[in-house]
């Protein structure tokens, strides 16, 4: 895929450059290559070993040292609550991953995406995709998590006000559920979905032109509330785990989130 570089009107500064800047609103993702070191990514895998621990202790969903684990059950029918779905604010039961969260280098980014300093911190979870454990995400948008259209939402920016980002703590491949997104999508806005099972009109993306993120561990995806994405099952022979922190400019949301301490208020400096 080739990123069209068409340009942002008056890139705010930061790291990013400013094709990249423009790429994010326009393709609706970029990736950052080699973002964290080896001994951070090692030091997130142990703590993401550490939190499939306290979920096998748990054998079902609920909440563990601030932290809310979503269980479910395996297609192979190895037992109720064996996979685990997701960590929502993961931060809490393990610190580290909090401070990471709040990174510079994470946070820099997100702020100058959306061209704001102040940032409330939504997302901060934990993303197992371990061989033959069934886990998926059909095609969404995330501004329908952020419940735009409601109350709960207003788009300060003008552009959705929020950014997702995702760290891979192991290789992201073909062939082990990666995360897929469709170029260009951003640029429909926030659709519509429809019920019972609020799916994405059919009529409004072609699922065909999704582009498979290869990532290395370290490697850090950035993707806006419109971008439609999703992902398959692992169907390879290694974990797939992602750490997932996503950031709101300030004054959009006024939803309350899961997890001891979400919500936070960040600056970036």
């Amino acid at each position: 895929m080739v990123a069209h570089r068409h340009r942002h009107a008056n890139p705010p500064p930061g790291p990013l450059a400013p094709e990249e800047v423009a790429a994010f609103h326009d393709v609706g993702f970029i990736v950052v290559r080699g973002l964290w070191r080896p001994r951070e990514v090692a030091a997130m895998a142990r703590a993401f070993d550490r939190l499939a621990a306290a979920a096998a202790h748990l054998g079902a969903s609920g909440d563990h040292r601030g932290s809310a684990f979503v269980l479910g059950d395996r297609p192979d029918g190895r037992g109720a609550g064996a996979s685990i779905q997701r960590v929502v604010w993961c931060g809490a039961a393990e610190p580290i991953l909090l401070r990471y969260g709040a990174d510079p280098r994470l946070v820099s980014r997100a702020a100058q995406l959306l061209g704001v300093t102040d940032l409330e911190q939504l997302i901060n979870q934990a993303h197992f995709k371990i061989p033959g454990d069934g886990v998926a995400f059909p095609w969404h948008q995330d501004s329908r998590h952020r419940r735009y259209g409601t109350p709960e939402w207003t788009d300060v920016t003008g552009r959705g006000s929020f950014v997702e980002t995702l760290t891979a703590v192991d290789p992201m491949t073909a062939d082990n559920g990666p995360l897929q997104l469709i170029p260009g999508s951003a640029r429909l806005g926030h659709l519509a979905t429809d019920p019972p099972d609020h799916a994405l009109p059919a009529d409004r993306f072609d699922p065909a032109a999704a582009v498979d993120l290869v990532l290395a561990p370290g490697d850090v995806a950035l993707f806006g509330p419109y971008t439609i994405h999703g992902s398959a099952p692992n169907e390879g022979t290694r974990p797939r785990r992602a750490f997932l922190n996503g950031y709101a400019a300030a004054g959009a949301n006024r939803r309350v989130y899961p997890g001891r301490g979400a919500g936070r208020r960040l600056t970036a400096g």
